[in-house]
């Protein structure tokens, strides 16, 4: 049975998961062509040259991180729903989101975030100058979190390590052996990065209503 033709949404989808996966520098055309089981010179005629590939990549990129929909009874609860989504769309596109920021697109890509963001603002009453710095400290706290997550990631293992540090009985826990034990233990980034959020979002929101 003949395969079906190629369509274009089928070669920027192979493409967009090898870069996922692998980084831009594994996307070639050859490559690309070989993960479809088509001609290379298929890929050309959808898509053309490589650089014209990128960039219809980084345009789908943008969209996809477009499609955000608060989910929540309050304005507080909705902006939280947004830093979690937007959060988990960094997170699950490092490379990609790298090529739409070194093709200068990076205030594009998070246009969407912000919109739905200032929706959210104005529900809960703040306006103006109030409301574009809560838009734009919730932005920043979702990608300075998302920094330091993937710099811990890739850091070399640390010894000592904070299981070593405040596990030693001398450690300077001031008589708070639960704060000691929780130290020591792993971090979990995903309920860090909500209780953080929660707490600036509470208090930004707070004074607009």
């Amino acid at each position: 049975m003949a395969r079906p033709p190629l369509t274009r949404d089928e070669v920027l989808a192979a493409a967009a998961a090898l870069v996922k996966e692998h980084g831009p520098q594994a996307l070639t055309m050859r490559g690309l062509a070989a993960e479809l089981g088509t001609a290379v010179t298929s890929i050309y005629w959808h898509v053309g040259n490589r650089e014209s590939l990128l960039d219809a990549l980084v345009e789908r990129t943008v969209a996809d991180l477009g499609e955000i929909r608060p989910r929540g009874a309050t304005p507080q609860e909705r902006v939280v729903s947004v830093a979690r989504t937007l959060r988990r769309q960094l997170r699950d596109r490092p490379h990609l989101v790298a090529m739409v920021h070194e093709r200068g697109l990076t205030e594009r890509m998070f246009l969407p975030a912000q919109q739905a963001l200032v929706h959210e603002v104005h529900a809960a009453g703040l306006r103006g100058t109030r409301a574009a710095e809560a838009v734009r400290a919730v932005q920043f706290q979702v990608v300075g979190h998302v920094l330091v997550e993937r710099n811990r990631e890739r850091a070399p293992v640390q010894r000592p390590g904070e299981e070593d540090l405040w596990g030693a009985p001398d450690t300077a826990a001031e008589d708070d052996r639960a704060l000691a034990r929780a130290l020591a233990a792993p971090v979990d980034p995903e309920r860090l990065f909500t209780t953080s959020v929660r707490a600036l979002v509470n208090s930004l929101l707070a004074s607009g209503t």
